[in-house]
């Protein structure tokens, strides 16, 4: 579904990612792994558009879209949800939802996504009326994730949803990402909770100052000397 290839990009003169080469296939979930700074947000960054890469080629469902506008590459089928979610903490959840549809003219079909996400986290629905700001940050995780889900993507992108959240609602984030693949959407995860990533990822990439440096099944991974050590607390 998705491949980058050899994927190079700066800030300035700074070097952010070096020959980067990954791939997603449709139905999987795949994790990147790695410290803060090893560029797991830069990547998706430059997967969606939002900077500009240097060398190398992003392939999507067949299609090169590394020369594409972010919009472009939102109409294609992906759907990013950032780190520390960006909300609109002025609207409300149900406006925040209507925001992630917003280049969508189904409206049926809309009210049917609107009811699904409602169905994956109950307690937007309650809190629909609700500033977004006002929510806890698990609720926000909760409204990010179910936003970028409205655009009906085909693959999602997740930039940290464990990002400061508790053992109980992390958890329950995982198991939400685990449904969301059972409903058929690819998901590309980044993520500094390695155990909690490799738990439910079928495979994953570990990056470090911006290189891949190890990849593999998820399984075997665990098992890794190196990324026990360093990833694991083990």
């Amino acid at each position: 579904m998705l491949s980058v290839n050899n994927v190079t990009v700066y800030y300035g003169s700074a070097l952010a990612l070096k020959d980067v080469s990954l791939r997603v296939d449709e139905g999987e979930i795949v994790a990147v792994l790695g410290p803060n700074g090893a560029g797991k947000t830069t990547l998706l960054r430059a997967i969606f558009g939002l900077v500009k890469i240097r060398g190398g080629s992003i392939n999507f469902m067949g299609r090169d879209i590394h020369k594409l506008p972010p919009y472009s590459i939102a109409k294609s089928g992906i759907s990013l949800c950032p780190e520390r979610r960006r909300l609109f903490p002025e609207m409300t959840v149900l406006e925040n939802l209507e925001m992630g549809a917003y280049m969508r003219k189904d409206k049926g079909e809309i009210m049917k996504d609107l009811k699904r996400v409602f169905e994956l986290f109950p307690v937007l629905e309650e809190r629909r009326n609700q500033k977004a700001g006002t929510l806890s940050g698990g609720e926000q995780q909760m409204l990010a994730i179910a936003r970028a889900l409205m655009s009906r993507p085909k693959l999602l992108m997740l930039d940290e949803p464990s990002l400061g959240l508790s053992p109980l609602i992390k958890g329950r984030i995982f198991k939400s990402v685990e449904e969301i693949r059972n409903e058929g959407i690819t998901i590309l995860l980044v993520e500094q909770d390695a155990f909690s990533a490799l738990r439910i990822a079928d495979r994953a990439y570990v990056l470090e100052v911006g290189r891949v440096v190890l990849e593999g099944r998820s399984k075997e991974l665990v098992a890794n000397e190196q990324v026990k050590k360093a990833y694991l607390g083990v």
